[in-house]
């Protein structure tokens, strides 16, 4: 009587969602195609909320018992195609597949299967919600969906018919559905299986790791040597394809114990949803303080984050540029998909390698995805035996939406470097699986967008690159030659920091790393105790999110710089010096300074900031111009009151009308421009 009861709950439940109308719909595909199938297969949305409202019993079979509820819906979905006559070619219950989808499940603790508690419980054959990155993935494979076997004895009944159909159940391997020592229950004769009624499926398997685990790639010191372990996802059919390396899901699935070479806890995917993040609300009472106490100006909020941003790493007013770089660069990144034009890179060429190891290392982690480069990408043979590769994911896959820090580029090999010239250029990653390595005739490449930033410095303190360095003869230029050219092209901003640079005072520096090996959780200064790092985070997280429009003088004041700067950087022989992506960069560059000022409309005086901090960098490349900019433009003064700052603002309006006559003088519309130009 109870299942009765369930079946007539299961009709009514389906008839009020509309899941009858397409299960009809999906009857009339497989009727029409005049094809006799060994299996259907129905997929069935349900609401776990609404049927636990309509039949509590049929709500908890649902949700504790999926075979059992699995069953109920296919009783169901048999008399309504027998009674409807919706398929002519059906004639057994058992060769219906019903596959229960589920929308959600309760948001309660029991229903969560964390990965970082012990035990995990696997045992239980019901549905648990997990959240975790994608670290790795495979190759599509086939599997078993459904096979019919026909006992080998002919004068036995069933040696016709669709009696013995076998279908994949969640956590049954591909043997536990085809093999070859079935028994017919009627005589114990030998099943065969007839070969040309069995139904494939498309099988995938991911790899997926907690959020929670991220800071064992992100490099910081502190953190105590631990272990942490995937969890493999299997993915069938609809589900193939729809999790991308270095993105977060929320999966709903059935945890299984798979035995291969040993045991290993895997999940049978039953639906997949995008983990989206939370946009904070709003910035801290100090900042929000701060931001109204300078609104008069749209420049000394940015000044100041540069100021006293990161005083745990180095004193207030050292490395000002360099760390209203890095502000600009994180704000620039985003939780949700962003476009690649929008992220910006940064190299660094430095003296003091500690320091600025120490800064970026910090800066990153203000991220929720900052990634310290020492992963690469692997391929591998998959461990569960299907034959598929699995691809591993690299520090810039990892790193989606924040930032990948490589360390110090001369480091890598020549290779490495060629392949990360062509990631920062194409903003993809190529793949390559050779066919005859992993057991197939044909080669493969995979490509997977790259979507973070990427930082890097290079080390010329060491003796042997100091020796090597040439002596330019263009004013500003720096000699670059450690780096291929079109690698150092390939990054947003070159920024210069070493002990002669103006953003270096040597004395605060030394007195601020002899108060950190006394006292390395001490707060030395008032910025610290009143911006903490908590309230950067916080800013980060907020600025990042804003939706960014540019006013007509800003889109013009770009356009018109660029052009200016590419007319004077051009010649008859090697052409423009100036790369196809230098717009991207700058518009990238006016839209991180808007970003940091917290407003949603990008203004001129933002795109003076990416000007002088594109010139700068240029300037480092190819030599001063006659749009001079020096090394300090930025911050030419010590930022200590607020008379430093009118300075400050006074010194950039006077650069944003020598900038309105550089465009004035060699941008569109002069003489300099020919009429092909």
């Amino acid at each position: 009587m109870t299942n009765l009861q369930m079946k007539e709950a299961a009709l009514v439940y389906l008839d009020r969602s509309g899941g009858l109308q397409k299960f009809m719909d999906d009857c009339k595909y497989y009727n029409d195609s005049k094809q006799s199938y060994a299996v259907y297969r129905f997929n069935i949305l349900i609401n776990p909320s609404d049927v636990v409202e309509l039949d509590a019993e049929l709500g908890n079979h649902i949700l504790h018992h999926p075979l059992k509820a699995a069953q109920v819906f296919q009783s169901v979905c048999f008399v309504a195609v027998k009674t409807l006559s919706l398929i002519g070619q059906l004639q057994t219950e058992t060769q219906i597949n019903i596959v229960l989808k589920l929308t959600h499940l309760p948001p309660l603790p029991s229903y969560s299967l964390d990965l970082c508690e012990f035990p995990l419980n696997y045992t239980s054959q019901r549905f648990y919600m997990m959240q975790g990155i994608v670290i790795a993935t495979t190759t599509l494979t086939k599997y078993t969906q459904g096979a019919r076997f026909l006992c080998s004895d002919e004068v036995c009944p069933l040696s016709k018919g669709f009696q013995y159909i076998r279908v994949h159940v969640p956590g049954a391997t591909e043997s536990a559905t085809v093999r070859n020592d079935f028994s017919c229950n009627l005589c114990s004769s030998s099943l065969e299986e007839d070969r040309k009624f069995r139904v494939l499926g498309d099988k995938q398997i991911v790899e997926i790791i907690t959020t929670k685990v991220l800071h064992a790639f992100q490099g910081d010191s502190k953190n105590q040597p631990f272990r942490f372990q995937s969890l493999s996802i299997f993915l069938r059919d609809e589900l193939v394809n729809k999790m991308k390396i270095g993105n977060e899901y929320k999966i709903i699935g059935i945890p299984v114990c798979v035995k291969t070479s040993q045991t290993s806890l895997c999940v049978e995917a039953n639906s997949i949803t995008p983990y989206t993040a939370k946009v904070p609300s709003g910035i801290s009472d100090n900042f929000r303080c701060l931001l109204s106490l300078t609104s008069s100006s749209c420049w000394k909020f940015t000044a100041i984050l540069a100021n006293i941003f990161a005083s745990q790493i180095v004193p207030p007013g050292t490395y000002n540029l360099l760390k209203l770089c890095l502000l600009m660069s994180l704000v620039q990144t985003s939780d949700c998909n962003k476009g690649p034009e929008d992220f910006l890179d940064i190299l660094i060429i430095t003296s003091d390698s500690l320091l600025v190891d120490r800064l970026l290392n910090y800066s990153m982690n203000l991220v929720s995805r900052g990634i310290r480069h020492p992963v690469s990408t692997e391929v591998s043979k998959n461990k569960y035996g299907t034959g598929a590769v699995s691809i591993q994911a690299g520090s810039a896959l990892l790193a989606k939406g924040g930032v990948c820090f490589i360390g110090d580029l001369t480091s890598h090999k020549k290779d490495k470097l060629e392949q990360l010239q062509s990631v920062l250029e194409s903003r993809s990653l190529t793949v390559f699986i050779p066919g005859k390595k992993f057991g197939d005739d044909v080669d493969q490449q995979m490509a997977f967008p790259v979507q973070c930033s990427f930082w890097t410095f290079v080390d010329m303190d060491s003796s042997s690159r100091r020796n090597v360095q040439k002596t330019s003869t263009l004013i500003g230029q720096m000699d670059c030659s450690l780096i291929p050219a079109n690698l150092v092209e390939a990054f947003g901003l070159l920024i210069n920091c070493n002990e002669s640079s103006p953003c270096h005072p040597f004395l605060p520096t030394v007195q601020h790393t002899l108060k950190k090996a006394m006292d390395p959780q001490g707060l030395f200064y008032l910025a610290s105790k009143q911006f903490t790092t908590q309230d950067f985070e916080k800013l980060l997280a907020f600025a990042k999110n804003l939706i960014m429009e540019f006013s007509l003088e800003a889109e013009r004041m770009i356009h018109g710089y660029y052009l200016a700067s590419r007319r004077i950087r051009t010649d008859s022989i090697h052409g423009s010096k100036l790369s196809a992506s230098a717009l991207k960069h700058l518009v990238s560059l006016s839209e991180a300074h808007a970003r940091l000022n917290l407003r949603n409309k990008v203004l001129k005086e933002d795109v003076l900031i990416a000007a002088l901090l594109f010139e700068i960098s240029l300037t480092l490349k190819y030599g001063a111009t006659a749009f001079c900019v020096a090394p300090n433009a930025l911050f030419p003064f010590e930022l200590y009151n607020e008379e430093y700052l009118e300075q400050r603002d006074l010194y950039l309006t006077q650069c944003q009308e020598q900038l309105q006559q550089f465009i004035a003088t060699c941008g569109p519309g002069t003489t300099l421009f020919s009429s092909d130009e």
